[in-house]
């Protein structure tokens, strides 16, 4: 399974708390903000930059997990008409509250993005911004970029609108709710529109050659004065949830190569023999692939939760490596300029509040939209701004990493040679007697080693645990 952000519920213990806390030292993870950074943030907190444009008519909603009050996006979904739809999507307004070349916006710059640990976060901006004044928490007036995308009955962008606004969102929803609520058939008809046009995007996606993974995340759960490993796959509402998000980054990567000045997120086509080895996976692990069936329609038809499904979606992120920021200007053309697993020019735009790089994708997008130069503040960042990005990536990227890796060799330090039934969900290409393998319960993602044998890819395979050392975050198993 790929390692993803995990969420902590309950009360932590001391000795993972201070294992945590050397794990941020050891990574130079910022923590507190500088006080001068503070006191600005309480000063735009009470004094944001609004727009003259009402939009708090527009019934709102926001879908994030449970406990999240960092609230960067808030839609409201309807049907035009005259046929198709009509996507509003409010993002945070970020630059409404930070002065470009303060302190604030420097601050940003050396955090990039949010962190998430097991016991918390460690945030791009201070809470009174991201999770009070900025964040588009319910009943509450906020200015945002607002977004208006009219599509056809077949969930094609027919035309793409964004400007600033004040938007006031009227309910916190989250995934298990919505996809209750959609079920049932109890949603009101602009979440459940979510589906409609979900399915719509989500075909458009295969039409055009993207993927999405769906595959399961690690979570931590606090069980008494213990904590457990569980996996929760991701429902079909986070994917119909994700595609008004990629519409959007998709519109604003359009917006920007029009006007000839943005950034763009960029992936480039898998190396030659990528796919060719996702077909021998395929095979070893008997899953049937066709070879007039397209690789993302493959994709689309496994299921997480079964072990050999699970096994060669970990070997389909192969293909997403490689990822980053390409900026570009005077109209000169980006190279790359194309997302492989979104197949068209794609943009982070979204999230301003938790990355760095949307907040200048927005700007960029308003002023194209208005026929505006784009600000100067802005311009001036994108030579920098893609290897920022791609620095605070690694850091996050290793600090999930990281996060897991001690908290699964704490869960099992005590319980060295024991014997677990695990599935190998990766084989090391070079190394055949290395490996991963997903154990069930707990829900534990680890290194395999064998002494001789070759691993078997996609099989079940009774394991023994030889090392787990919280010290090192290193968990080590054997077939038994």
């Amino acid at each position: 399974m790929p390692r993803r952000p995990m969420h902590m519920t309950g009360a932590d213990g001391a000795a993972l708390r201070a294992a945590l806390r050397e794990l941020r030292t050891k990574l130079d993870v910022p923590e507190e903000f500088p006080a001068e950074v503070l006191a600005e943030a309480g000063r735009a907190a009470r004094e944001p930059r609004l727009p003259e444009t009402d939009a708090t008519d527009i019934p709102f909603f926001t879908i994030d997990p449970p406990a999240s009050v960092d609230l960067d996006q808030a839609m409201h979904l309807a049907r035009r008409p005259a046929g198709g739809f009509r996507v509003h999507y409010a993002i945070a307004d970020v630059a409404a509250f930070v002065t470009p070349g303060s302190p604030l916006d420097a601050e940003a710059h050396r955090r990039v993005s949010t962190l998430y640990f097991p016991d918390g976060k460690v945030p791009l901006h201070p809470a009174v911004l991201s999770e009070g004044a900025a964040s588009l928490l319910p009943d509450q007036t906020r200015p945002a970029l607002l977004w208006r995308l009219d599509l056809d009955a077949e969930g094609r962008v027919e035309t793409t609108d964004v400007h600033r606004a004040l938007v006031r969102s009227r309910a916190r929803l989250d995934y298990d709710g919505v996809q209750k609520a959609i079920d049932t058939g109890t949603a009101e008809e602009s979440l459940a529109l979510l589906k409609d046009i979900g399915l719509l995007r989500e075909a458009l996606e295969v039409e055009r050659g993207g993927i999405s993974l769906n595959v399961p995340e690690q979570e931590i759960v606090a069980d008494g004065g213990s904590y457990t490993l569980t996996y929760r796959a991701p429902l079909p509402a986070d994917g119909w949830n994700a595609q008004i998000s990629l519409m959007t980054g998709i519109a604003a990567a359009d917006l920007m190569l029009a006007a000839g000045t943005g950034i763009l997120r960029t992936l480039p086509t898998a190396p030659d023999g990528a796919v060719g080895r996702l077909r021998r996976a395929a095979k070893a692990l008997r899953i049937d692939w066709p070879h007039h069936v397209p690789y993302a329609e493959l994709v689309r038809s496994l299921d997480p939760h079964r072990p050999d499904h699970a096994a060669f979606l970990q070997e389909c992120t192969a293909l997403l490596r490689g990822a980053g920021y390409t900026a570009f200007t005077g109209g000169e053309s980006p190279d790359p300029a194309i997302h492989a697993a979104v197949a068209a020019p794609y943009a982070h735009c979204t999230a301003p509040l938790r990355r760095l790089a949307d907040r200048y994708a927005g700007e960029l997008c308003v002023a194209a939209v208005a026929g505006a130069e784009p600000p100067r503040w802005a311009v001036a960042a994108l030579d920098a701004l893609p290897k920022e990005m791609a620095d605070g990536t690694r850091l996050a990227n290793t600090a999930e990493r990281e996060c897991v890796d001690l908290v699964e060799a704490a869960l099992l330090k005590d319980r060295v040679g024991e014997i677990f039934e695990a599935t190998v969900i990766d084989v090391d290409d070079r190394e055949p007697l290395v490996g991963t393998v997903h154990l069930t319960d707990p829900a534990v993602v680890g290194r395999v080693v064998s002494p001789s044998r070759e691993l078997p890819l996609g099989e079940r395979l009774r394991v023994r645990l030889a090392e787990a050392d919280p010290g090192t975050a290193k968990v080590l198993f054997a077939p038994a």
